[in-house]
């Protein structure tokens, strides 16, 4: 029986292990500087997190530059680089077939810092405050 109720699957062992090959990989090759564009060159990137479809043939790979600034050219740079960063992640990924690489800009750090913010604001510690359980000792 589906207990999942038509939601999406998490992704196998399979899927996170790969997913984490080609995340380090990437993460080498941008730190030796290795893809010559002017505009990547200007950024020290992080790849937070890289997800492999099911059948593992693409990988969606989250990038983000150091301070967050020109995120959306980087991101467009390394689409234009995905072929050579293929064959450069394949020399160091000993896989039968190389995923096709995209490339996205990684807003997770966006997003919780606005729940930081949602929580840390009035509304919610009045709320909190209400709804928090009493010492039994008061």
């Amino acid at each position: 029986m589906n207990r999942n109720h038509g939601g999406p699957k998490a992704p196998s062992q399979r899927q996170l292990k790969v997913g984490e090959l080609v995340r380090h990989a990437l993460a080498e090759i941008f730190a030796r500087g290795e893809v010559l564009d002017d505009v990547i060159a200007r950024h020290s990137l992080t790849v937070p997190e890289v997800r492999m479809s099911p059948d593992l043939k693409v990988a969606t790979c989250y990038v983000m530059p150091l301070g967050g600034g020109e995120a959306g050219d980087v991101v467009k740079h390394l689409e234009q680089h995905k072929r050579f960063l293929r064959g450069e992640v394949a020399k160091r990924v000993d896989l039968r077939y190389m995923p096709e690489l995209r490339f996205r800009v990684d807003t997770s750090f966006e997003a919780s810092s606005r729940i930081d913010e949602l929580l840390a604001s009035p509304q919610v510690a009045r709320d909190v405050g209400r709804d928090a359980p009493r010492d039994l000792d008061d």
